[in-house]
């Protein structure tokens, strides 16, 4: 750098300024990048690319890159400037170029102007030690434009750093699948306050979410009653089997939360950026209700238990239906309070409850080593071997099993999604959500085991409660715990109503504690936190769902309010469902109802790390590596069966639910693309199976017409498209080929823009098809392109088809040339040839509002010529035949332009219209004639049979037409028979038309010689020397030598043509065998005309030629 000055471009300096003054900032035609040339000597620089064409000789390709944000209208006289190597405003470039990526520097601080002076930039001078215009590695090149944290700074594109500096300014581009709006819209406006925003940590965020969420009202009021039932030991392994379900959940979870950037919506954002919108779609849907009617469930816990303590206490209001139901809407009312309050006074409350619980559990821990002598007679002997002993093993009984009590006791063991529900609101969630969720699963864990095997070894599991029971004298037989320890509870055996002990009493834990009336605030603060945590998850939840448009109709409730952006319309809806479900107060019918509704978003979570794993797509590297594939489709299966085991009906009622939603999802097609592993499952199996394709040989069985139809925009010839389809939907495949013409740099941007435009058309029109665009010199190097380059594997294309060439006698000859050197072409590589031919033509693109634009009058300035395009909103245009693309309806419709007369089509286009949708429509009975003059291999019956099979030609009948002589016409006509039968292909008429060698009508004969009479040579009028020199020049030209030698095979077309009007003017469609030349020996004039006199008047007619390989087989 020795030698150089260094231009310093700041907000005040001049070199940033124009000739006015004003600062530089974006206009329309320049592109976000301004290439400023700076001079070597004097220290000024050129201000705007409009200068550029004086400095640029001195300036001898040094430059400098401001790079503008679009998005602000100017710039703020006190920024400071970028390109000072002191101390830019370039977050994360500091300390003389020191690169800091700390979260703290991610957050833009509300600049909206960034100004990068590579030439001065010391970053890249001490990384490169020369000026450079890429960019190096930063995170904020891979933002999304909607990033909530940092602004996104788009990288130069490879067009910035590839073309010439002196032509038109550049595109802005995005990369593959990024979402965002142009740089336009908002490049840095999308940064939102940071300021008062509430954020948690992995405490306060998950873990004590989770833990109140886990540990329920189950803890305290059937724990117990499950060890008297199942015994300590299964009880263990009850927790135990719940815990390992919960923990593969877990793991799953914290494998997708820990592959990505974690916005709002907990599972539903998990699920649906997975496995994509559709499973997301449905299980959001579920699991947000399944948290509002969770809401219910826990307040009416609550509440039954109040109402517990105003019946002991003889206070109840009304009856205990109605208390319950009062006491309930009083307390969701409250709940809703706190939610609206906000979410840091809704995690205040949580931690209160936490504390209250916590308090609980210790208050039931000391109570078991502190057995009072009045408790006893309620079985309740403090720790004993002989207790332990007798609890260890099961006693099932009023119809109990293993399978009924792990049902009751699995719903404890939910509620480890608490935290991932609210991941919007945590401020690092892919830390957060491990940790938290993980720890959580394991405390709550050893709590349910410690409990379970302390209350098993204190109480006995049934106790009379009479103080009166004590054994005086010693029992001979005593083998009961109970009564080893003094006590007679042999009376609850014969069958008299025990009221205490593990299965009697529900109150076994009050009992046991020190303080009873703290286990009841436990139970109170269960019920609660469990309460608020669902009816702040199901909100978020669903405005996750909503924001995502998969359901248009819920749109309003994606609206939020305040810095964070709180869904206070999907609060009201949740609190509303809530209260309904608790004035029906009938929860043991939706209990099952709502624990299958949470496993099945387990289900699905454990899914999509094995789908995910499966795909084996690139994107997949989740931080978290303590995960396993097929741990997880077992966590997976572990979760239907558990569905099953607490309630069957329940189960298929779900699974009813979710297919329902993901069918509803799947029709709608929501236009959204988040790069789920389904569709990196879908490339790689249809990876997969194309390689196996290609190791199997080809079998005339299994031949399918794969046609390349030259299109151009295939919006532009849509009968073409359709007739095409008719016979390749579900059965072989189309390509649409479209070459484009000019310029080749022109042409390179309209190839990817049209690439993913005509994709995206022929998807919305249902068109099995894909789009081939190729740049070329002509047609016909295009076409040996597509044809040579086009398909994969197996699945090449076989058969050419293009529209006929209806202008060829008003245009240039050397067009006619090029398409009929196609048809050559075809055959030299093997390929079936079709000719498709509508009277009425087939091209309607100018009728779609876009003039044609040959590339010879195309201005330099292309880029201002603006084209109506439905698709997108950057003018464009095409190089080739430009094309507009068609409205999305599927029959294209004329548009009215401001500047074109508003006065109706005329007839003729009319028609053209008419007959660009008629293949669109259902075919009536009527004949689909088959002129099957030569044996091409059988492609020409084999069309026309295909197009039988779809649901709109399903009336047609085929109608088989052949050559033969006048002596033989039966014998003929049943060989035919015979064969087609063997073919087993239906037909309802055969016709050997003996008379196909008759000279034709003379008056036909002079309108044919009438038509070619200007591009005959007539050399025999000429001088040799003249003649040679004209047919070297113009080798379209028909000689009189060639047209005397094929005089027989010219005379065959015109009789043809009349045999054609005479049989076939009726039928729906006429498929035909087309007529070869011999290449180098018939001219393209004659040909064309051959083709010309063969199919006009007629029909919609299809000029078939195989590639003379069996395509028909009779052979089993």
């Amino acid at each position: 750098m020795e030698g150089k000055e260094l231009t310093v471009g700041s907000a005040g300096d001049e070199g940033s300024k124009d000739a006015l003054g004003k600062p530089l900032g974006p206009t329309p035609s320049q592109s976000r990048f301004q290439v400023d040339l700076v001079a070597e000597g004097p220290r000024k620089s050129c201000g705007d690319i409009g200068a550029a064409g004086k400095g640029g000789e001195e300036a001898k390709g040094r430059f400098r890159v401001n790079f503008v944000d679009p998005s602000a209208g100017g710039e703020s006289p006190g920024e400071p400037g970028g390109g000072s190597s002191e101390g830019g405003n370039v977050s994360g470039v500091q300390n003389g170029g020191d690169t800091v990526m700390s979260e703290g520097s991610l957050h833009s601080g509300g600049h909206h102007h960034y100004y990068y002076d590579t030439h001065t930039n010391t970053y890249y001078l001490r990384t490169f030690g020369h000026n450079t215009m890429d960019a190096v590695p930063r995170i904020d090149h891979y933002r999304h434009t909607a990033a909530d944290l940092g602004e996104k700074l788009l990288r130069p594109s490879l067009a910035e750093l590839h073309d010439e500096l002196d032509k038109e300014p550049f595109e802005d581009g995005y990369a593959n699948g990024e979402e965002g709006t142009p740089a336009g819209d908002a490049a840095a406006a999308y940064t939102p306050d940071s300021k008062g925003v509430v954020k948690f940590g992995w405490i306060k965020g998950v873990l004590v979410r989770c833990m109140l969420n886990i540990w329920g009202v189950m803890l305290f009021i059937r724990l117990s009653w499950i060890v008297g039932q199942a015994g300590i030991g299964l009880s263990v392994l009850v927790i135990g089997m719940a815990t390992v379900v919960t923990t593969i959940t877990g793991l799953s979870t914290s494998a997708i939360a820990t592959n990505g950037f974690v916005r709002g919506g907990g599972a539903y954002y998990l699920i649906s950026r997975s496995l994509g919108p559709e499973f997301g779609g449905a299980i959001g849907l579920i699991f947000a209700f399944a948290n509002a009617v969770a809401v219910a469930m826990y307040v009416v816990g609550f509440a039954e238990t109040v109402v517990e303590l105003l019946k002991e206490n003889g206070t109840l209001m009304i009856d205990e239906m109605n208390d319950i139901r009062i006491i309930g809407a009083i307390t969701v009312v409250i709940l809703l309070g706190i939610s609206i309050a906000g979410m840091e006074w809704e995690a205040k409350a949580q931690i209160v409850l936490l504390v209250i619980l916590i308090l609980a559990i210790g208050d039931f821990v000391i109570g078991t080593f502190i057995p009072l002598e009045s408790k006893k007679p309620k079985g309740f002997f403090g720790y004993n071997a002989d207790i332990f002993m007798e609890n260890f093993g099961p006693d099932f009984r009023q119809e109990e099993t293993f399978f009924s009590v792990f049902a009751i006791f699995f719903p404890a063991a939910t509620g480890i999604l608490a935290g991932a529900n609210i991941s919007g609101d945590l401020a690092d969630p892919q830390s957060a959500i491990p940790k938290g969720t993980l720890l959580a699963i394991l405390i709550t864990t050893m709590v349910y085991v410690g409990i379970a095997v302390s209350v098993g070894s204190c109480v006995v599991r049934d106790a009379t409660g009479n103080v009166n029971d004590t054994i005086i004298t010693e029992l001979a037989n005593c083998t009961t715990a109970a009564c080893k320890l003094n006590y007679d509870f042999s009376s609850c055996q014969t069958g008299a109503g025990c009221h205490y002990g593990l299965m009697n009493n529900f109150q076994v834990m009050s009992m046991v504690s020190g303080f009873a009336p703290l286990i009841s605030a436990g139970i109170f603060s269960a019920t609660l936190s469990s309460a608020l945590a669902s009816l702040v998850s199901a909100p978020k939840i669903f405005q996750a769902l909503c924001k995502d448009s998969i359901y248009p109709g819920f749109q309003m409730f994606a609206k939020g309010y305040g810095k964070n952006n709180e869904p206070l319309r999907g609060y009201i809806l949740t609190f509303l469902i809530a209260l309904g479900f608790i004035l029906i107060a009938e929860l043991n019918v939706i209990a099952p109802i709502i624990s299958n509704f949470f496993l099945a978003s387990y289900a699905l979570i454990n899914f999509s790390v094995f789908h995910a794993s499966l795909a084996k797509s690139p994107g997949w590297r989740p931080a978290f590596k303590y995960y396993n594939m097929w741990i997880s489709l077992i966590g997976a299966i572990l979760c239907c069966i558990v569905m099953f085991v607490i309630n069957w009906w329940a189960a298929l009622l779900t699974y009813v639910i979710v297919l329902g939603l993901y069918i509803y999802v799947t029709y709608k097609k929501p236009d959204v693309n988040w790069g789920s592993s389904t569709q990196a499952l879908t490339y790689l199996n249809a990876l997969q199976h194309s390689i196996r394709l290609s190791g199997v040989e080809d079998h005339v069985k299994n031949f399918r017409p794969q046609c390349l139809i030259m299109t151009g925009a295939p919006n532009a010839r849509p009968a073409l498209l359709h007739l095409v389809h008719a016979f390749t939907k579900n059965v072989g495949l189309m390509i649409c080929g479209h070459v484009h013409m000019g310029p080749r740099r022109q042409a390179m941007k309209e190839l990817s823009t049209d690439l993913a435009k005509y994709q995206r058309w022929l998807i919305k029109n249902k068109m099995k098809a894909f789009y081939a665009p190729v740049h070329a010199e002509d047609l016909r190097d295009g076409g040996q392109y597509l044809m040579q380059a086009a398909g994969l594997g197996r699945m090449r294309p076989n058969t050419l088809v293009v529209g006929f060439k209806k202008n060829w006698r008003e245009g240039d000859m050397r067009d006619v040339e090029t398409y009929i050197n196609l048809f050559h072409d075809a055959f030299d590589v093997q390929y079936g040839v079709v000719v498709i031919r509508l009277k009425e033509g087939l091209d309607i693109s100018h009728l779609q509002g876009q003039d044609l634009l040959s590339s010879q009058e195309k201005s330099p300035c292309a880029k201002d010529v603006i084209v109506k395009v439905d698709y997108s909103k950057k003018s464009e245009t095409d190089t080739s035949i430009a094309f507009a693309p068609s409205s999305s309806e599927r029959t294209p419709t004329p548009r009215k332009d401001s500047k074109s007369s508003s006065s109706p089509l005329n007839v003729a286009d009319q028609r053209l219209l008419d007959a660009s949708s008629q293949f669109q429509k259902k075919q009536g009975k009527s004949n689909i004639d088959v002129w099957w003059l030569f044996d091409d291999g059988g492609l020409t019956l084999l069309i026309p049979y295909l197009i039988t099979t779809k649901k709109k030609w399903k009336d047609c009948k085929i109608r088989v037409f052949i050559g033969g002589k006048i002596n033989r016409i039966d014998h003929d006509r049943r060989a035919m028979a015979t064969l087609l039968s063997k073919f087993r292909i239906d037909f309802s008429d055969i016709m050997v038309l003996g008379d196909i060698n008759t000279k034709p009508k003379k008056e036909n004969i002079a309108a044919f010689e009438e038509m070619i009479e200007p591009f005959r040579l007539h050399e025999d009028d000429k001088e040799q020397e003249v003649a040679d020199k004209m047919k070297e020049d113009e080798p379209w030209r028909i000689t009189d030598n060639e047209l005397e030698l094929y005089k027989t095979k010219t005379y065959r077309q015109i009789r043809l043509n009349e045999l054609l009007k005479e049989h076939s003017s009726t039928a729906n469609i006429i498929v035909m065998s087309l007529p070869v030349a011999r290449k180098g020996a018939v001219s393209s004039a004659l040909y064309m005309a051959w083709l010309e006199v063969l199919s006009k008047d007629l029909p919609p007619i299809l000029l078939v030629r195989g590639n003379h390989q069996s395509v028909l087989t009779f052979y089993s």
